[in-house]
Parts: C-alpha cells; sequence; structure tokens
C-alpha cells in the first residue's frame, strides 16, 4: 500500500477521510475489507479521533458500511457504481452545455481554446497528469460559463469520482488521441454556438469515456 500522510491543509478528519476514500475507490482496500481504526491511526500518525470521524463521513458517502459489533468495512466501488456516475454525468453535462452556450461570451470562448491547446500540447508528449488537470479544467469552464451556482454545485458533489473516472481512462496513452479529438468537436459546438451537436458531442464523449473506464477498470481488476 502507497504511504500516504497527513498534510495540515485542511482538518485531520477530512485528511483522513481522504486518503481512504482514494484507497477504497482505486481498490487498495478490497471490497469487505475490515478497516481497522486504530492500525490506520498508527499508520497516518494521528489519534483515533480523525479516523473515526472519517470513518462517519464515508458511511454517509456510502464508501463504508459500519456492522453493530463487528466494524467498519470497504463497500468499493462496482461496475454499477461507474455506469451510474456517467449516466448522471451525461444528465446534467448535457443541461450544462446548452446553458453554457446561452451565457458564452468572446472572452469565455478564448479561455476555452487556450485550454484545448494546453490539452494538445499535453496529448501530444503523452503526458496523462497533466492532460487529466487540463480536462478537468476544460470540463470547470463549461461549469462556469452556465452561470448556474446551482448546477456547478452539483457537478462538485460528485466530483471526487468524477476525477477517479477520468484518472482511470486518461492513465493509457493510447486513449490521449482520442480524448483530446472529442474535446475539439465538443469546444467547436459551443463556438459555433450549436446546441444540438454540443449536446451529442458531450454525450457522446461521455459514452466513450464510460467505455474507457470500465475496460481500464477490468484490465486493473479494481471493479466488481
Amino acid at each position: 500500500m502507497q504511504q500516504q500522510v497527513i498534510t495540515g491543509e485542511s482538518s485531520l478528519a477530512d485528511e483522513v477521510a481522504e486518503i481512504l476514500r482514494n484507497r477504497i475507490l482505486t481498490g487498495e482496500y478490497e471490497m469487505g475489507e475490515k478497516l481497522v481504526e486504530n492500525k490506520i491511526a498508527k499508520e497516518l500518525k494521528v489519534s483515533r479521533t480523525p479516523v473515526r470521524d472519517a470513518f462517519k463521513q464515508l458511511v454517509k458517502e456510502q464508501l463504508i458500511e459500519y456492522i453493530p459489533n463487528k466494524g467498519c468495512f470497504a463497500k468499493g466501488f462496482s461496475q454499477k457504481d461507474m455506469s451510474d456516475i456517467y449516466a448522471v454525468r451525461k444528465a446534467v453535462e448535457e443541461l450544462a452545455v446548452i446553458w453554457a452556450i446561452e451565457n458564452a461570451d468572446d472572452e469565455s470562448l478564448d479561455g476555452l481554446r487556450e485550454q484545448l491547446d494546453l490539452m494538445n500540447f499535453y496529448t501530444e508528449h503523452g503526458f496523462c497528469e497533466k492532460l487529466l488537470q487540463a480536462n478537468e479544467v476544460f470540463h470547470n469552464m463549461i461549469y462556469q460559463m452556465t452561470g448556474s451556482r446551482f448546477i456547478v454545485q452539483v457537478l462538485r458533489s460528485y466530483q471526487d469520482y468524477v476525477h477517479l473516472a477520468r484518472r482511470s481512462t486518461l492513465s493509457k496513452e493510447e486513449n490521449l488521441p482520442e480524448i483530446y479529438k472529442e474535446h475539439v468537436r465538443i469546444y467547436e459546438a459551443i463556438r459555433d454556438r450549436d446546441k444540438e451537436r454540443a449536446k451529442a458531442e458531450i454525450g457522446e464523449h461521455l459514452e466513450g469515456s464510460a467505455r474507457r473506464a470500465v475496460e481500464r477498470w477490468r484490465e486493473r481488476g479494481t471493479m466488481k
């Protein structure tokens, strides 16, 4: 298991929860594996209190199951979970891209174009991590272009899961050119203010992302 440390950048409970969340979602903790409070506290060099609070937080997120008199167990991340995330993303982002077109000005379109140029550079050089970051910024720019605080909040509510799904698809260099081209088509539809085409392109992109994510996770054996 990868060694992880507390940074002090946020509350101890939040940091412990983030570490445990990542381990569960990436399969470091197997589905059904018991999470031992004392062991985790010792490993992360914290008291049992933030670990206990992190458990409570992850129980609410349904990533951990608490069984009375037995303890806490990792619930993992299933193929259905992945399918559900992309179904929700598709519904929300198809609406987001339409609202983005309605509110887009020249400055926001220029910013989206610049971000696409960065994605092209990272794609050509095979910089997966950098492309992951640029990809997230590209989508976040579209969310911001909607002018809707509510839609941004909805998307942020499952941002960790989206981040993990993106990481799984962008970790294979052979996927990068296809992913970049999908974003080019999304940008061009937004630039042309073609709502139906933009909706179709974002939908096709997310369907492709879902397919790549499932394939990648099956290869890694991390999804049940």
